[in-house]
């Protein structure tokens, strides 16, 4: 599973990428066009790490499937860490 994101942030195209506020922290994260793509394909878009990465390598068949998943997982681990998106509740 992923996490989804926070709908307390704000999302914000811009040319080269966007920007993420979080009102509650008063923080600004930055992405680039890699990073709006996993943002834009968390859940419900997709609901697995696998799903997400087979998705990328579709966008950027240039890229090693390997180097992709560890630059979604590093990603999705700040933003996590930022509040930027919620945790995956465990399943009882």
């Amino acid at each position: 599973m992923l996490p989804s994101a926070n709908p307390a942030v704000l999302f914000q195209r811009l040319d080269d990428g966007a920007v993420l506020f979080s009102p509650t922290s008063e923080q600004y994260f930055g992405l680039n066009e890699v990073g709006v793509r996993i943002w834009t394909l968390l859940p419900p878009a997709t609901t697995s790490l696998d799903e997400l990465v087979l998705r990328l390598a579709d966008a950027y068949p240039e890229v090693a499937v390997e180097t992709m998943r560890a630059d979604a997982e590093q990603l999705l681990e700040s933003l996590l860490e930022a509040d930027l998106v919620l945790p995956v509740s465990p399943k009882p």
